[in-house]
């Protein structure tokens, strides 16, 4: 443990075991706060009490601050962020600061489709906001996000070591990851656990594997060594820089990189958006960047297989991402060409006449009475079926890679050729 920085050191700490040593005291008697939430919060009093804080003599005025001393001024409790956490975990908050979970927050306010939809589900917790909570704020940040009546959203550290246990071993559990890690977009969870890294780690824990069985877990594999900083080679997007040397694949994540306004659709120049993906670390820009990660997790596949057969895995997910970018290609072209011809009209919101994925579900316009459903399908295409094809890979899950993933992108891109054909025809039909 380091000395820590905001005025309280070990001697602190120590001061206060030795209280309880010589005067016996339960922290029950000993502290005012444990009196009062035993009774408002219980869960928090006993997961505090199982944790190694209470063992160690850390209380709650450590974390909160002494100035909330009754129902009345609640409001003046501290509501810790991640720079109190790192005042003893100093290692592991200096990894924290360089690894994705950090730009969570960040990443989701520079999502275009943020800012339109409800607070509740943003900075209350209750949607995108209850997993990209993630990432050091800034004191403005802080202050919005109270504007809004939240003040919870406080602190990344209590995502994995959730209150007030605050434990290791929790973090640990690849359940951990369950609650973000799910769902529409990056069903990881649901890759893994039925993949066979995720069944061996469920048949290990029944007991129907011996201790020595390997079993990989998320963080065997994403965080391993107990590592907080956390990157893929890919990244959440499936994109990359530099441009791969294959013309069509080239050509093809051009059309992508488009679609995600991060490169002009009229000039292929990079736009802002290139410099919010830059600061906050979303895809890899070098290739040398890219390897660095690759060769990390080629090294986590040899712990348990032969070094070849882990690159041969991982070159597998790079191919099926090469064939899934041509359907995902062919798809915006189609979508792109309905705005070039004006059968769908831009958006004011738009930078261009062009699909832009940062709107989400509501690309296409803005409001829920102006949506294009041909662009929804192309996002879905995108954002739900795409993600699905090349993780499946990644993560070894057949079902996932191909009836989840590669069979709805061309189901997906069926479906936009029909819907273009239709429009196209009522276009026409209605110029007569």
């Amino acid at each position: 443990m380091r000395v820590m920085r905001v005025g309280l050191s070990i001697s602190v700490v120590l001061s206060f075991l030795m209280v309880f040593q010589e005067t016996g005291l339960a922290a029950e008697d000993e502290i005012n706060c444990i009196k009062c939430h035993r009774r408002i919060t219980p869960g928090h009093v006993t997961d505090w009490e199982a944790s190694t804080h209470a063992a160690m003599g850390i209380d709650c005025s450590i974390c909160h601050g002494t100035e909330h001393q009754s129902v009345k001024n609640s409001h003046l409790a501290v509501m810790p962020d991640e720079s109190v956490c790192g005042d003893c975990h100093h290692d592991q908050f200096e990894q924290f600061k360089k690894g994705k979970h950090n730009h969570g927050w960040k990443s989701l306010n520079a999502i275009n489709v943020t800012h339109l939809e409800p607070d509740v589900l943003m900075e209350g917790g209750r949607g995108c906001g209850g997993c990209h909570n993630m990432g050091i704020k800034t004191d403005e940040e802080k202050q919005a996000i109270r504007a809004t009546g939240n003040r919870y959203q406080n602190n990344s550290c209590d995502e994995c070591h959730t209150r007030h246990t605050f434990s290791k071993s929790e973090a640990q559990d690849p359940r951990a990851c369950q609650q973000c890690h799910m769902g529409y977009d990056h069903p990881q969870w649901e890759m893994w656990s039925s993949a066979k890294h995720g069944t061996r780690w469920f048949a290990k824990e029944a007991g129907r594997l011996p201790e020595t069985a390997t079993a990989p877990t998320c963080q065997h594999c994403h965080l391993p060594d107990g590592t907080h900083t956390n990157r893929t080679a890919w990244g959440f997007f499936g994109v990359r820089l530099p441009l791969p040397e294959d013309k069509q694949w080239a050509e093809d994540r051009v059309k992508i990189l488009k679609a995600l306004g991060i490169l002009n659709p009229e000039t292929g120049e990079p736009t802002q958006r290139l410099d919010a993906v830059k600061s906050l670390d979303m895809a890899r820009l070098t290739q040398e960047d890219w390897q660095k990660e690759r060769d990390k997790m080629v090294k986590t596949c040899a712990g348990c297989h032969s070094k070849s057969y882990g690159l041969a895995q991982l070159e597998a997910g790079d191919e099926m991402m090469q064939k899934a970018d041509r359907l995902m290609a062919q798809a915006i072209d189609i979508v792109a060409a309905l705005y070039k011809d004006g059968i769908i009209e831009k958006p004011a919101e738009y930078a261009f006449a062009y699909p832009d994925f940062f709107y989400f579900m509501r690309t296409g316009g803005a409001s829920m009475d102006h949506l294009s459903h041909v662009d929804q399908v192309l996002f879905e295409m995108y954002m739900k079926h795409r993600m699905r094809t090349y993780q499946g890979c990644f993560h070894v899950n057949p079902d996932y890679a191909y009836w989840y993933g590669w069979a709805m992108m061309t189901k997906d891109l069926g479906k936009i050729q029909e819907m273009e054909h239709l429009l196209r025809k009522a276009h026409g039909e209605e110029k007569k």
